[in-house]
Formats: C-alpha cells, sequence, structure tokens
C-alpha cells in the first residue's frame, strides 16, 4: 500500500517530458517457475510530455504499430494513470510516443516492459513533486502485472530474484557471471500466457517439486559462478512439460538443443526459446542448429544481459522547445 498522505495537489506543467528505456525480459529460465527473471539488452523507448489539452495523444511505432490501443486503454496509459492515482495527482494531458522493437506475445515481457514504461514515466513526471522508490516502483508494477518475475528484471536490470510477502512483492538483483550468454529464438506465432497459465495443474507431485528446488538453487550458482552448470541448472518438471502441447516446435527444439548439450528452455510463457550459453562460440553453433532443423521461421537474437534495467531522464529538447514557445 502506497501512502499518499500530506501530497500537495498540484498540475504538472505544460511542455515537462522525460523519455524512458526498458528492457526485454525472460522469467522462469526452467526451473525457476514465476521467481526468476532475466533482464535482456532488447529495449523499448518511451516519450511522454505534458501537453494544455486534456487527454492521451498515442503514437505507437515498430511492434503493434496500428495493433495496440492509442486511447486510454493503452497499457503505458493505464500504467502511467495508475500511478498517478496512487499518488492522489491529477494525470495531466500527455503525448505519448512509443518506439517498440520487443516482440509482442513471445515471451519477451512485452507486457511487462509497457507496465514498467508507464510507471517509469509516471516516476520521471512527478519528479519534484512525489518520490517514488524502487520498493513503491516495484509494488505499483507488480498490482498491474500481476507477479512479479517480469517486472523486477525490467524495472532493476540483471538477475532478479522475486517473491511475495505480506507486505508485498520483494526481489534480489544478482549480478551474472560474464560467460553467460543469452539467445532467444523467437518464431512467426505467438502464445498467449493466459492460455499458457491455464495448462497448468493444481497441485505437483511431491518429488517435481523437490527436483526443481534442487534445480533453482543450482541455477542461482550457474549464474553467477559456474555456467558449466546451465544445461543440469535448467531441468524442469513444474511447468514447460504441461505447456508443450501448445507449442509444439517449441517443445521439439529444445528437446533437440538440450539432447545437444545446449541450455535450452522456454522464454517466459512461450513460444520463444532461451539459451543459456556459456561462450558466444556456443551460440553460434545452437543458431546454426535450429536453422538447419526447424520446420518453421524463427528469428535468432544474440543478447547481452542488461544490467542497468529501465531508467528515465528529462528530455531536455521538448522542454526547451515549449519554453521558448511560451
Amino acid at each position: 500500500m502506497i501512502s499518499t498522505d500530506g501530497l500537495p495537489a498540484v498540475a504538472l506543467p505544460v511542455g515537462r517530458a522525460v523519455t524512458v528505456q526498458v528492457p526485454a525480459t525472460t522469467a522462469n529460465l526452467g526451473p525457476g517457475f514465476d521467481t526468476l527473471g532475466l533482464a535482456l539488452a532488447k529495449y523499448d523507448h518511451l516519450e511522454v510530455t505534458v501537453r494544455a489539452e486534456p487527454g492521451v495523444l498515442v503514437e505507437v511505432h515498430g511492434v503493434g504499430e496500428g495493433e495496440v490501443p492509442t486511447d486510454e486503454s493503452n497499457l503505458v496509459v493505464r500504467a502511467i494513470a495508475h500511478t498517478f492515482a496512487a499518488y492522489a495527482v491529477p494525470m495531466p494531458g500527455l503525448s505519448i510516443v512509443a518506439q517498440n522493437v520487443i516482440p509482442h506475445g513471445r515471451g519477451l515481457g512485452s507486457s511487462g516492459a509497457a507496465i514498467v514504461s508507464g510507471i517509469m514515466a509516471a516516476k520521471g513526471l512527478l519528479e519534484g513533486i512525489v518520490e517514488i522508490d524502487s520498493e513503491a516502483l516495484l509494488v505499483l508494477a507488480t498490482e498491474m502485472e500481476g507477479h512479479p518475475d517480469n517486472v523486477a528484471p525490467a524495472l532493476f536490470g540483471g538477475l532478479t530474484i522475486a517473491w511475495m510477502t505480506p507486505e508485498g512483492p520483494r526481489h534480489k538483483k544478482l549480478m551474472v557471471h560474464r560467460g553467460v550468454k543469452p539467445l532467444v529464438f523467437v518464431p512467426e506465432h505467438v502464445m498467449s500466457t493466459a492460455l499458457a497459465r491455464s495448462l497448468q495443474p493444481v497441485s505437483v507431485p511431491h518429488a517435481d517439486a523437490v527436483f526443481n528446488l534442487s534445480r533453482s538453487a543450482l541455477l542461482i550458482a550457474a549464474m553467477i559462478q559456474s555456467p558449466e552448470l546451465l544445461l543440469a541448472a535448467t531441468e524442469d518438471k513444474l511447468h514447460q512439460n504441461y505447456r508443450a502441447a501448445a507449442m509444439p516446435e517449441t517443445n521439439r527444439l529444445i528437446t533437440l538443443l538440450r539432447d545437444h548439450g545446449f541450455a535450452a528452455v522456454v522464454s517466459g510463457a512461450g513460444p520463444s526459446i532461451l539459451v543459456l550459453a556459456s561462450d558466444p562460440g556456443q551460440r553460434r553453433v545452437a543458431a546454426d542448429l535450429v536453422a538447419a532443423e526447424s520446420e518453421t521461421p524463427w528469428r535468432a537474437l544474440m543478447l547481452a544481459v542488461d544490467f542497468q534495467g529501465a531508467t528515465v531522464a528529462p528530455l531536455v529538447e521538448a522542454v526547451a522547445t515549449a519554453d521558448t514557445a511560451a
């Protein structure tokens, strides 16, 4: 719960503007279901400017252009409005320009990135009026996303462990070993996160739960200290097998990659595939294998780990233009 006691009623100045950058994310990493997430160096960008007229004007370029809403139902707009409402500050008229590169519906955290983009934009616009700390950012994002495993790495970067407490979501950020090299295979088809979650059983065998506990602990060691353990550390019995029938090509290629010694898992809810390689050359071999054996087109993205997370900064040019016009 975010306290709004004593906050002043304010009107943001016309022309105040911010720019936001938010990384893609991959969640679960095999055994760490709804707990582990990793930020990837592939970014959505957002520019938000306060305008004199009420309401919002939204432009979307790149991924989602012509498809995602450009009115108040837009997820970025809803996240901005959610943040302003949390601090009891009236939301001004806004002009929003989104430059999207994170694929939608592919298990790379696009919805989490949109939510974090909006919350970070609101944080920047409210700078000097209210202070929104990292704990509050995670609370706001989790309230909208429903769980913190994607929004935590989007906000803070690196490898994150996220968990829920009676007081709200919490996270721990870890630095990833420099030998860990992510590779993501992105298909043309999409996967509904809601559908993926609906395939999960209500309960799992005790032995499977113990299996995943051991692999999750091992995965932390592999990610931060011992990348040579990644193949064993990414084994999973909690979620990927149950979802396999809904994405057969994903499942087939993961099996193929793992049979060849690559630490391949479903990225988030899928259908993209994450390979956690232990050196750059291994990524090239994995990419060649998928190119030779896949039955449908897959795009190979050789990405770095993002260690910074979401950023927001004043858009000085827009403010200067507004001041000149005044």
